[in-house]
């Protein structure tokens, strides 16, 4: 086994970076694209239920148009066959915090999770960017310097769109906005959800008015319980997007919406959404994202982050992104540039804790039998198991063949890292945590 001293100090020195980043953030990034993938599975029973009649928001005529962001009429469920457009579209999903009590809920917020979702209905794979939220970029319409979390604050939407497209090149053709309390509101209107605490959580924030005390074992959560579980900080270094709680969490919520004493509290459900999150799609167009959700393969879904490093300049942070890889990032997930590449090169890395020694020996000796030299890095506190990609080369459909060799990997989540901060020497690297 090759263990290589150096790297282990330059993994120490970056996970405290992360954790110190962590600690600043509200954590919606962490838990905000599972609640979108359970807000669509809502929309599906939603479409079922408003197209048979079976209810109409409160107070209003099913035949006639309803307010909010569930825009629908008797005369649109006619084109409710129509196919999903073909193309490839960019979603912007924004979570924005309160301002403070009182507040309007979205003049003058700053979004704390900026992320762009590249959806391919042909292939139905889909490729998430997470743009930092300290990202130091210069806003259009004579706005300055800041950091791009302030875009939204100051211009709206409209300003978070323009600065996207000036800057990255990037062009969105729909949004959703999400409130932080919507989450917390939905799982207290379905009465709760059953979900498997894995471990004692205790922790607590004063300053962002977060408390978590929660037992191992089964409960049913409500909204500021489950909020907690999904922004629990104790875990080192986290993913972007769906992480291994995240999952247990949607299995319990798609139980919940499945059940039928949900179906009473439907209606309740779209009066919150409507409340809380804002989007420029229609019904239509939400239940078509809906029905695409469902037949999407975790497996053909991956995320990056735009690559960069911290940098102080007096009492400000900022994330200064690196052009050249914030370029490569944006060409593979945006513009999704193809590679033709000799896989039998790779170099393979697995990064594990003690706990999954044997396990890690295992892995290794099925990629050598495969063909490919591994590296071996053993490191604690590592939380959630994921397949990195270290290199522009190493694509998803690699990923793909190489778990049909190797089973093991089928649930893993594809993650790219220009950065190479998971590389040991290698292209791609197997992360193997305790859980």
């Amino acid at each position: 086994m090759k263990v290589i001293d150096s790297q282990q100090e330059e993994y120490r020195a970056f996970l405290n970076h992360i954790r110190a980043e962590r600690k600043k953030s509200s954590n919606i990034m962490n838990l905000i694209f599972t609640f979108i993938i359970a807000l669509l599975c809502a929309v599906i029973v939603c479409v079922i239920f408003v197209e048979n009649n079976f209810f109409a928001p409160s107070g209003v005529n099913p035949d006639e148009d309803t307010t909010g962001i569930f825009k629908f009429t008797r005369k649109q469920r006619s084109v409710l066959e129509v196919p999903f457009a073909p193309r490839r579209q960019n979603i912007l999903l924004l979570g924005i915090d309160s301002n403070g009590a009182g507040t309007d809920l979205w003049e003058g917020t700053r979004s704390d999770t900026i992320m762009v979702f590249n959806i391919d209905p042909k292939t139905h794979t889909v490729k998430a960017i997470s743009i930092p939220r300290d990202s130091k970029v210069y806003l259009p319409e004579n706005k300055g310097v800041q950091k791009i979390n302030s875009a939204h604050a100051l211009g709206g939407i409209n300003l978070v769109k323009k600065t996207l497209r000036e800057t990255f090149g990037i062009k969105i053709d729909k949004y959703i906005i999400v409130h932080d309390e919507a989450i917390e509101k939905i799982v207290d209107a379905l009465g709760g959800i059953s979900v498997y605490v894995e471990k004692k959580m205790l922790y607590h924030d004063y300053a962002g008015h977060l408390h978590i005390d929660l037992e191992k074992g089964e409960h049913v959560l409500n909204g500021k319980q489950a909020v907690g579980y999904l922004r629990y900080r104790k875990d080192g270094l986290g993913d972007i997007g769906r992480t291994q709680r995240q999952q247990w969490f949607m299995k319990s919520f798609s139980e919940a919406l499945r059940s039928p004493q949900t179906l009473t509290k439907i209606p309740e459900v779209l009066n919150i959404a409507n409340n809380y999150i804002k989007t420029d799609m229609s019904f239509y167009e939400l239940s078509q994202y809906a029905a695409l959700a469902r037949n999407i393969d975790n497996n053909k879904i991956e995320i990056a982050t735009l690559p960069g490093a911290p940098n102080q300049k007096g009492y400000i942070s900022y994330w200064i992104l690196d052009p050249v890889k914030t370029q490569e990032v944006i060409n593979r997930m945006i513009y999704r540039d193809k590679f033709v590449t000799d896989v039998a090169n790779f170099k393979g890395g697995i990064i594990y804790s003690p706990m999954r020694e044997a396990d890690a020996e295992a892995l290794k000796k099925k990629l050598n039998d495969l063909g490919y030299e591994v590296n071996m890095l053993k490191l604690t506190h590592l939380s959630h198991s994921r397949f990195v990609a270290n290199k522009n080369a190493v694509t998803l459909e690699f990923f793909v063949s190489l778990q049909k060799k190797i089973p093991e990997l089928k649930n893993y989540q594809f993650v790219y890292d220009s950065t190479e901060n998971f590389s040991v020497g290698s292209d791609f690297t197997v992360v193997l945590a305790e859980q």
